[in-house]
């Protein structure tokens, strides 16, 4: 019988995270457990965060409720009893902030005696080295290479992507309604894959001067000053529809909490292609 091989990662908290054997018992925040399903690790199960309510949010999950991935509800109200009984090897959260996971209090890992992984999903990296970090972390879980037939894909969309951008060069704004009176316009720069749609040559609208480091918070009447031809909408639970919109403007979904894989990123790209193009 084969001795079992230690594991080790270093995660974007520069936190060096070990274990006698590779963990085969993940639990993740869903959108991190959502990436790892595509990149061929299936978790046991996952929750979710602030946002999130007691079923799992479709635009996040990805793949997850058609593998039969139990969802626990929101990280900081987890029943710890019930993580306990699922006995993780590993948790694997989101760091917006390089210093702390997103969705998960640390201190229930640490409970566990279980690491707890927190990999960068903000503006500090772009959205390839936010992808190749996840490709890292699933190939030390699989002790496998990384999944190249995505990425190829993936580079395949952008080109079909960069085309349509292009051809078209349509305005195109990023929202996510809170209601008949507020919304909030996304800066495109502060979000990795609305930076990457840029270097693509998509044409994305920043809402201008005001506070927020993310977003601008305004009311619908700003968006008809943008005057996009295009409206990328968030379309996770938590977020409304657009209320009002200019006369002709065409809308498509966007999810800034999409899970950070090759494949869940050329699926968006694709959509908005055709989107653009329609």
């Amino acid at each position: 019988m084969s001795e079992a091989r230690a594991w080790g990662f270093t995660d974007d908290r520069d936190a060096e995270l070990g274990a006698a054997r590779v963990p085969e018992r993940v639990v993740a925040y869903i959108r991190a457990g959502a990436a790892l399903l595509d990149l061929g690790v299936t978790p046991v199960a996952v929750y979710g965060s602030g946002h999130d309510g007691p079923v799992s949010d479709p635009a996040k999950a990805g793949g997850l409720d058609a593998a039969g991935v139990p969802y626990l509800g929101p990280g900081r109200v987890l029943d710890e009893a019930l993580l306990r009984e699922l006995r993780p090897d590993v948790i694997v959260d989101v760091t917006y902030d390089g210093k702390s996971p997103y969705a998960l209090d640390e201190a229930v890992a640490e409970r566990l005696g279980v690491p707890l992984v927190a990999l960068s999903v903000g503006n500090e990296l772009t959205l390839p080295a936010i992808l190749d970090r996840f490709g890292e972390l699933s190939a030390s879980l699989r002790a496998g290479p990384a999944m190249t037939a995505d990425l190829a894909d993936l580079g395949e969309a952008e080109a079909v992507l960069r085309g349509a951008a292009g051809r078209t060069g349509l305005a195109v704004l990023a929202l996510s309604g809170a209601g008949p009176d507020q919304v909030h316009l996304a800066r495109p720069q502060a979000w990795p894959e609305l930076a990457r749609l840029a270097e693509l040559g998509v044409r994305l609208l920043d809402p201008g001067p005001g506070p927020g480091a993310n977003w601008l918070t305004a009311d619908w009447g700003r968006v008809a000053e943008l005057r996009p031809d295009l409206i990328l909408f968030d379309n996770r639970f938590h977020a409304v529809p657009p209320y009002e919109t200019p006369p002709g403007t065409r809308l498509t979904p966007w999810n800034p909490e999409a899970p950070p894989s090759p494949a869940a990123y050329a699926r968006f790209f694709r959509d908005l292609a055709e989107a653009l193009a329609a």
